[in-house]
């Protein structure tokens, strides 16, 4: 926090970054009301707790689920986002970027959620950033969609096909299971008395799978507003956040040294190819784009590597670089770092102890950026859990209401919740980001259907309208609105 308010940044710089932040918070915001929902619709129309105990009770989990995140999302996000906005985000381009994404997926979840429609943040999100990639293809005069990430538009849209398959089969499985296994028909056959709550052993269970739901939410969900909001800050502040200051010295000259030999192995690996040291960021920048492997690509890997020894010599601190240097060893890492992986993804690494090293020291240099300080982590809980605790009952209506013909008995809301918090839970560990609002909603679908509780057709029809309108409607605000924002950046903001 130091490095924002220690007088380096303009007054300008400083407009942009707080803009970005309020944006990125907003997003966080939003999300809670929006798809924390889910969470508590289950303990509310069961009779579990009070509305307003359970969105506090949702809040608080999402909170500490947010702060005891990995981080493995939220760079994953940023992984999707076009190669060279990340590494110039601190340019107009890359303001602009920020901007039209946040704001395209705000005005989408905003307008579903007036509508009461259960729609994915996740795939909001994803959809805005094909948006920007498709529109910065165009404005750059490169083949139409180059830089785009097309395997993660694959794996959304396969995700959109198969998490209410998924949660539709799996919660009616429980339900069927449960009611041949547990002799207390009061689970699946009673619908709440009013004024009366559930029994004290159901009302536990449904309290334990609303906690597992919200804590998983938070911890996945919550990463996307991180990431972003580190994006800006290496971006416009790099002294303090293009490295982990913390970086103990043991890892930077673990670094150093492996990057002596990194440079052998790529040098090996190029064939006799040279690249000039100004033109290796554009080589692996096209590199990382488009994924042809050619033998410059290593050469330029190799000059990477290089410049990352010289410039970690003798370093047992980050605190001893410039601001300036911070900026320079993080882009140098960061493409070497992704280079590898993408490299290793492709089967193009040598085998053995070459490969060994080379993702052993992708894996170091990584350690070393992407990081997340802890007042980040703690101001996108605040807003993700103060979401959660206001918008809640549009979401919440449906979701309860009007999937189902019949109310949600006990073991229908326990069965899609323990199904979602799974789900969501697996995600979080692979560093997935999926949709808490396609498993849990279709999960109570399956239970109506597993019950023969009946499914109201009409709002299941607008439900699956809006899941497959979110991608391209997204794309579309997202070009809109980057191609807007660049204009306004580049006239008006120089």
């Amino acid at each position: 926090m130091d490095a924002i308010f220690d007088g380096s940044l303009s007054f300008t710089s400083l407009i942009l970054l707080f803009g970005a932040l309020a944006l990125a918070l907003s997003f966080e915001f939003v999300n809670g009301f929006h798809d924390t929902a889910n969470a508590v619709a289950t303990v509310i129309y069961t009779k579990s707790l009070k509305p307003t105990q359970a969105v506090i009770w949702s809040g608080s989990w999402n909170f500490l689920g947010v702060l005891s995140s990995s981080g493995a999302v939220a760079f994953g996000v940023i992984a999707l986002l076009p190669v060279e906005l990340i590494l110039d985000v601190g340019s107009g381009p890359g303001f602009a970027m920020v901007f039209s994404l946040l704001l395209s997926a705000i005005i989408w979840n905003l307008g579903t959620w007036y509508l009461g429609l259960p729609a994915s943040s996740s795939h909001t999100l994803i959809g805005s950033i094909v948006g920007v990639g498709l529109m910065n293809s165009y404005l750059a005069e490169r083949p139409f969609g180059d830089g785009v990430n097309w395997g993660k538009v694959h794996d959304t849209a396969m995700a959109l096909l198969v998490s209410p398959v998924v949660g539709f089969v799996l919660a009616g499985l429980l339900v069927i299971i449960g009611k041949k296994l547990i002799s207390d028909k009061r689970l699946f056959e009673e619908a709440p008395k009013e004024g009366q709550a559930p029994p004290f052993w159901i009302r536990g269970l449904l309290i334990l799978t609303c906690t597992s739901v919200s804590f998983a939410h938070g911890s996945n969900d919550g990463q996307k507003g991180m990431g972003l909001i580190m994006l800006v800050l290496i971006g416009i502040v790099p002294a303090g956040f293009a490295l982990d200051l913390a970086a103990p010295a043991p890892t930077i000259a673990g670094i150093q040294q492996s990057s002596v030999r990194a440079t052998e192995i790529f040098t090996h690996l190029s064939e006799g190819q040279t690249v000039e040291v100004g033109d290796a960021k554009v080589v692996l920048s096209s590199f990382l784009r488009t994924g042809k492997v050619e033998p410059q690509v290593y050469a330029a890997a190799a000059v990477e590597s290089a410049l990352i020894t010289k410039d970690l010599e003798g370093v047992e601190s980050f605190n001893r670089l410039s601001a300036e240097q911070r900026r320079v060893v993080r882009t140098e890492t960061y493409l070497v770092t992704e280079t590898v992986n993408k490299l290793n993804k492709g089967n193009k690494l040598p085998d053995g102890e070459d490969k060994a090293l080379l993702l052993g020291l992708a894996k170091s240099m990584k350690s070393v950026t992407s990081f997340i300080p802890t007042w980040v982590k703690a101001a996108v809980a605040i807003a993700l859990g103060l979401g959660t605790m206001i918008g809640w009952k549009r979401i919440v209506v449906t979701v309860g209401e009007k999937i189902g013909k019949a109310h949600l008995t006990y073991g229908q809301g326990a069965s899609a919740e323990l199904v979602a918090a799974l789900c969501i839970g697996a995600a979080d560990n692979f560093g997935l980001p999926v949709s808490t609002t396609h498993i849990l909603s279709s999960g109570i679908a399956g239970t109506m259907a597993a019950n023969r509780s009946g499914l109201q057709k009409e709002t299941l029809r607008n439900i699956l309208l809006a899941w497959v309108l979110t991608l391209p409607a997204c794309v579309l605000l997202g070009a809109t609105l980057f191609g807007a924002s660049l204009y306004f950046v580049l006239h008006f903001l120089g």
